[in-house]
């Protein structure tokens, strides 16, 4: 009887729970954090870099995408690989980005896209440093250089790195004197209108070829009269358009000046004629010869009308 009761509880064998590894490859492997390599150091304008972006413990494989600030970059296929020992898979994806200068401290993402993540939730940044030739511009000191002032001009680089080396020169003509060269400053003593010309400034940081600015430098007289040639130009071009205007209106006076007195002349016969025809519509009126002298001469004396009657 014991040995029965024995044999039955060795027949319900007691059922052990699964293995902790077996449960987790039930539920789906979510990705870890990814990780960019590939940037090491600052690349110059116009060179390629390529970044690689992977992410591991993923199930089903997750998917990798890349943007620079919020556009996404054409990258290469991903690559897909199981993890040794694990039900899990690692995911790595490369990208290939040739720089400019608009590139400098740009931010490229890659990010991972998995059922068990929301969008963003996990992604890694890099940001990109680019080397490029300085773009230069000149500063005056002031808008309106006055003579016998003391004055500078200033030539402005911007590149990376920033420019070490400025070099200035007159366009068609010598710097002249009291001129000097502080590195970015050309500066001069006392203004005159020798000074006036386009000034040139040539700035490098061992990056391309070096950045050119110009400025052109025009001299204000000690009464403030104005120097500049095209206000010139314009109050000579409108004095000449004043003298045309006046030309103009003097002929349309003596056109009309002219038909004033022709018109006067064509009344002054009309009305003799008038006259005339008056005269001799009207019975007990004087002939017509004697009306046309009324007319023209008026009533100068029986005398008169006489001469005309014979």
């Amino acid at each position: 009887m014991h040995s029965d009761s024995s044999l039955h509880r060795s027949d319900v064998p007691c059922s052990s729970p699964l293995p902790l590894t077996h449960v987790s490859s039930l539920s789906p492997g979510v990705p870890t954090k990814p990780q960019i390599s590939g940037f090491e150091a600052a690349v110059p304008e116009g060179e390629e870099v390529t970044l690689t972006c992977t992410s591991s413990g993923s199930k089903p494989p997750a998917v990798l995408h890349w943007y620079r600030g919020d556009k996404r970059l054409a990258a290469r296929p991903d690559v897909v690989e199981s993890t040794p020992g694990e039900p899990t898979y690692s995911v790595r994806s490369e990208v290939t980005l040739t720089v400019s200068r608009s590139d400098d401290n740009a931010l490229v993402t890659c990010a991972v896209v998995h059922p068990s993540l929301a969008p963003g939730d996990k992604r890694s940044e890099q940001p990109l440093r680019v080397l490029y030739s300085p773009d230069v511009k000149i500063l005056p000191q002031s808008d309106l250089p006055k003579e016998g002032e003391r004055f500078y001009l200033k030539c402005e680089g911007s590149g990376n790195p920033e420019p070490s080396t400025f070099t200035w020169q007159k366009k068609d003509g010598e710097l002249g004197p009291q001129v000097t060269i502080d590195r970015a400053f050309l500066n001069f003593e006392m203004l005159n209108k020798s000074h006036n010309g386009v000034y040139l400034c040539q700035a490098g940081n061992g990056i391309g070829s070096q950045g050119q600015g110009e400025y052109t430098l025009l001299v204000q007289g000690h009464s403030g009269e104005n120097n500049y040639e095209y206000p010139t130009a314009m109050a000579s071009g409108s004095g000449v358009d004043h003298a045309v205007i006046g030309g103009v209106v003097a002929v349309i006076v003596f056109i009309l000046l002219c038909l004033l007195i022709v018109l006067g002349r064509y009344l002054i016969r009309h009305k003799g004629t008038y006259l005339t025809h008056e005269a001799k519509g009207s019975d007990d009126a004087p002939d017509a010869d004697t009306a046309i002298i009324n007319a023209e001469g008026g009533t100068s004396g029986v005398e008169d009308k006489k001469e005309y009657f014979i």
